[in-house]
């Protein structure tokens, strides 16, 4: 299985001098399909290159999994140029919701004053499903979903192949229901998409001093991070979903901190940065 990060920052978009290394484009990433279809997760701004980079692989079967319809996961999806192409088959998945329809959520968006195109006029075939409460299977993937803590409707996402497993939880405080290391992972929120995973995609947005003021926010920070890879018994933790305000200086600085705090058990956390192809199993 290959995982390719299109976008990794979080809140908002950064582009500049000071996020070049790791990236200034909104969470987007990309798994690969042995059908040749595309699997993605999250289309925020970095959903525009993959765009891009699909329609010059001429792939024509999309899969779109979203985790929650904050505008930084949903953002792109209006410059994502497989939706106005003729022929191309784009299938979105997302969070349920009791009162509103995932496509009439999505298709807010795409309505004036913030946006001149209606969803229904593109020329791409596009489907809508709420995400399966039971595991189901993308082009020979298996994948489950669950809700997680983070505020409004939102799912990690875990994927598995015969040979490999990913867990995907860019937004999300597990520390919120109290200390990690001091509850049982039953009791900790997306404990089971993570168990035992391979690679494991997680929100790092603060530092320990940060996330003080941002508790009930629906992030994370890197300690945090780190002790939910620990209980989770998970193997490769990828630090995701970096603060606007942070530079590449100081993400190197909080990789530093995760290092440290993991010890010499395992791969070392490391950063997600655009561009980044990591290949699992």
């Amino acid at each position: 299985m290959h995982v390719t990060i299109w976008g990794c920052r979080g809140s908002l978009p950064t582009p500049g001098a000071e996020t070049v290394q790791y990236g200034g484009n909104t969470s987007c990433v990309e798994v690969s399909l042995p059908n040749g279809a595309a699997l993605v997760l999250d289309a925020g701004s970095g959903i525009r290159p993959l765009g891009v980079e699909l329609l010059r692989r001429r792939t024509r079967s999309i899969h779109i999994l979203l985790t929650h319809l904050h505008l930084d996961h949903l953002e792109g999806l209006r410059f994502f140029a497989p939706l106005f192409v003729t022929g191309v088959t784009l299938e979105i998945w997302g969070p349920r919701s009791p009162l509103f329809s995932l496509q009439e959520r999505i298709a807010r968006s795409f309505s004036p004053p913030l946006f001149p195109i209606d969803l229904r006029s593109v020329p791409a075939a596009v489907r809508f499903h709420d995400v399966p409460r039971e595991p189901w299977t993308i082009g020979g993937m298996m994948l489950s979903a669950e809700l997680i803590a983070h505020p409004g409707p939102t799912l990690g996402f875990r994927i598995e192949s015969a040979t490999s497993s990913v867990a995907y939880l860019p937004d999300h405080e597990p520390a919120f229901g109290g200390p990690i290391a001091r509850m049982s992972p039953d009791w900790i929120s997306g404990s089971s998409l993570a168990a035992n995973v391979d690679l494991l995609l997680h929100d790092a947005q603060y530092s320990d001093g940060e996330y003080g003021e941002h508790v009930g926010w629906g992030h994370s920070s890197v300690d945090d991070a780190v002790a939910f890879a620990r209980a989770c018994d998970a193997g490769r933790l990828l630090l995701f979903h970096h603060d606007p305000s942070h530079s590449d200086d100081v993400l190197e600085q909080m990789q530093g901190v995760a290092r440290t705090l993991a010890g010499n058990t395992g791969e070392p956390p490391t950063l997600a940065y655009e561009g980044m192809v990591v290949d699992v199993g």
